[in-house]
């Protein structure tokens, strides 16, 4: 039985969650490895509509088991918050596991995060102000708070000391802040101790064994490969690695235990927060996608960027990642359009280039080159098998595939959780 990693391939929101939830019911395990509650999900279950920031998608399948690994940064507030509104939804959460290496966010991560965001002017990042680039930060520096400091009090206020130390003097004299109090923070961080008391496991060995086991477990990344630190627009980025060896480190399960790595495609493009986006529209069709498509983030409520597909990302996701298959979305959104443009490479320089440039100053003067395929007018909700889509929408699939470079083995043709096309399953 395999492995999976399921993962963004282009700027995030891509609709992983509709593709974690519509495998939930045959995984045992769905992982978080990365990021933390600047992701979100949206998944439709019937007529209920369930917004999910920190939490795996699979934590709404029954019999499914959610995992928050050791890569993932936790706000706990935000992780009793998420918790408590689905168990008054009737949501049994119970089987909730998270990684006692996980890093913790503190108040005094979210307020570095935004004073610094202000400071930095235009020259912002576009973060969501959520202390997660601050926590990851504090990770790399040796001075972060993990899951297991709450149940030690002496080392929880020698962390809490070491990193204040720094940042108050920051807070202060740059920022003309109030310095933090370190009694106030120990304080209110064990306060959160004895509530995710019983979710905290070793979950790089309870994972480790499921999959020696036999079960299913399925990696979720968070954002999506053009937001990796490493290999993203940086630094229009955000702070740990969404791409597919992310869920490696992220969980403490080694490469060649994973079978298949499987990317989540929209039919065309968006993005939230700054940075270049070679396809972006400023006209009607883009105020057309973001509306059709309901283009606002499930996590920041910011209305995202669009533009038509990049086919020069999907194969750049194709090669950073390894995938072995992709999940198309919102293809439905599409519907309408007489002709719809395609990005087949782009012009830089005056020189036509069809691989993502490696330099950031050519990938910001990147302009679209641009392919046309015939729309489709038919309503796409209701098809269930490839062959009950319009000619011209196969058509559309099919050339999707081909330059992006890996099979389309499922298709979203609506938001509902049974309105996607599966062309091959992705658990044989």
């Amino acid at each position: 039985m395999p492995a999976l990693v399921l993962l963004g391939a282009q700027w995030g929101d891509e609709g992983k969650g509709k593709a974690t939830d519509l495998l939930g019911g045959s995984v045992d395990y769905v992982v978080r490895y990365q990021g933390g509650n600047n992701a979100g999900h949206t998944v439709v279950v019937g007529d209920q509509k369930y917004a999910l920031h920190l939490l795996p998608s699979g934590i709404l399948s029954p019999g499914c088991t959610p995992v928050i690994g050791n890569g993932v940064v936790v706000d706990p507030a935000v992780l009793l918050s998420e918790l408590s509104g689905l168990n008054e939804r009737g949501v049994d959460t119970s089987k909730l596991l998270l990684s006692g290496n996980a890093h913790l966010i503190t108040p005094y991560h979210t307020t570095v995060d935004k004073v610094t965001e202000r400071f930095l002017g235009k020259r912002k990042i576009g973060t969501t102000g959520r202390g997660i680039g601050p926590t990851y930060a504090d990770k790399i520096n040796r001075v972060g708070i993990r899951v297991q400091d709450l149940y030690d009090e002496s080392i929880l206020t020698q962390k809490v000391e070491a990193a204040l130390d720094f940042k108050n003097q920051i807070l202060a004299k740059l920022y003309n802040r109030r310095a933090i109090d370190v009694a106030q923070i120990v304080d209110e961080m064990l306060g959160y101790a004895e509530q995710i008391k019983p979710f905290v496991a070793d979950t790089t060995l309870i994972l480790n064994n499921a999959i020696d086991e036999g079960k299913v477990v399925l990696f979720e990344g968070g954002q999506g490969t053009l937001l990796d630190v490493d290999h993203g627009t940086y630094p229009f980025v955000t702070s740990s690695n969404p791409t597919a060896g992310g869920a490696c480190t992220g969980t403490g399960v080694g490469p060649t235990k994973i079978n298949r790595v499987i990317g989540i495609l929209k039919a065309y493009t968006t993005r939230v927060g700054a940075g270049p986006f070679p396809t972006e529209l400023f006209d009607k069709d883009g105020e057309a996608l973001r509306t059709i498509g309901g283009e606002r983030g499930v996590t920041t409520g910011r209305d995202r960027r669009c533009g038509w597909f990049d086919a020069v990302i999907a194969r750049y996701a194709t090669r950073v990642n390894g995938l072995t298959d992709f999940f198309l979305t919102k293809l439905d959104v599409l519907t309408g359009w007489e002709q719809i443009p395609v990005c087949v490479a782009y012009e830089i320089d005056g020189k036509r280039v069809e691989e993502l440039p490696y330099s950031q100053s050519d990938f910001h003067h990147a302009k679209p080159v641009y392919e046309m395929l015939p729309g489709w007018s038919e309503d796409i909700s209701k098809a269930k098998t490839f062959s009950d889509l319009p000619k011209n929408a196969q058509a559309y699939v099919k050339a999707l595939e081909e330059m992006s470079g890996a099979p389309i083995s499922a298709i979203g043709v609506g938001p509902g959780r049974d309105e996607t096309i599966e062309i091959n399953s992705f658990l044989s």
